[in-house]
């Protein structure tokens, strides 16, 4: 149908000519009430806002000489977080000389990992960060 006379039909009836698709080789429009389609296009959007899934990332910060029950009580947050489906970032930070002894603070990242490989799985490997830091980030397993 032409143009004008969708035009003419539509203002005839009190509508809007609304373009629906223009992916096609012919524009697809209909007649409506463009306020309308707006409100119910705006509803579709925040009904698929409110049934999305949001990860977040959560940070645990530990030492190269970090005691054993710190480590431990870090440990039940991690899984924590992991059960609740969140990302979690291990981190390990080092002061002053510390530096040097970087083996140390790798030994407690790959320690943490393998405590947790029920609940989660490293998504990238252990690398340094910012000055004196290094961190990896564990992601948490699908279950069924």
């Amino acid at each position: 149908m032409p143009l004008k006379e969708a035009l003419k039909i539509a203002r005839g009836i009190s509508l809007d000519l609304v373009m629906v698709s223009k992916d096609s080789d012919t524009p697809v429009c209909r007649i409506m009430d463009y306020g309308k389609f707006r409100y119910e296009q705006n509803k579709k959007l925040q009904e698929a806002k409110r049934k999305q899934v949001v990860i977040h990332t959560k940070e645990i910060k530990f030492r190269p000489n970090t005691d054993e029950h710190d480590y431990l009580f870090k440990l039940k947050n991690i899984i924590s977080f992991l059960r609740d489906g969140n990302k979690v970032k291990l981190t390990v930070a080092f002061k002053g000389r510390e530096i040097v002894h970087t083996e140390l603070g790798i030994k407690v990242i790959l320690r943490a990992i393998e405590d947790v490989k029920e609940y989660g799985v490293p998504e990238s490997p252990i690398k340094p960060d910012a000055r004196k830091t290094f961190s990896t980030i564990i992601v948490p397993v699908k279950t069924k």
